[in-house]
């Protein structure tokens, strides 16, 4: 059963810097489309970063310039930096890797943008 584990996530003040990191299960996440979503309650899951496999990062326009996505192969981590947080940015956040049929999530980690 593959596995993925947040962490990083916390309380931080508009401005602020947070890194968030996910550690997979797998023998390499080399081989899978790994993205970042977060959700807030009533509304859909959101995409927020997104690496293909042997693919170039990409991003919303509403975290574009602020949110940095990466993956360390020999590691088997996938890590999401977030830069300048804005209250709207309060939401749980999700680690997932995507490979055809194989299709694998976190459980969540909580980012609250608060003064």
């Amino acid at each position: 059963q593959v596995q993925l584990v947040e962490s990083g996530g916390g309380l931080v003040q508009p401005g602020g810097s947070l890194t968030l990191s996910c550690a997979a299960s797998v023998s390499t996440v080399a081989k899978y489309t790994v993205a970042w979503y977060r959700q807030v309650p009533d509304k859909q899951r959101e995409l927020v970063a997104r690496i293909p496999s042997g693919g170039t990062a990409n991003y919303p326009d509403s975290v574009k310039g602020r949110f940095r996505i990466s993956r360390d192969n020999a590691k088997k981590m996938v890590t999401l930096q977030m830069n300048s947080l804005k209250v709207e940015d309060t939401a749980v956040f999700y680690c997932n890797l995507q490979s055809g049929q194989y299709d694998y999530w976190g459980q969540g980690t909580l980012v609250t943008v608060s003064s």
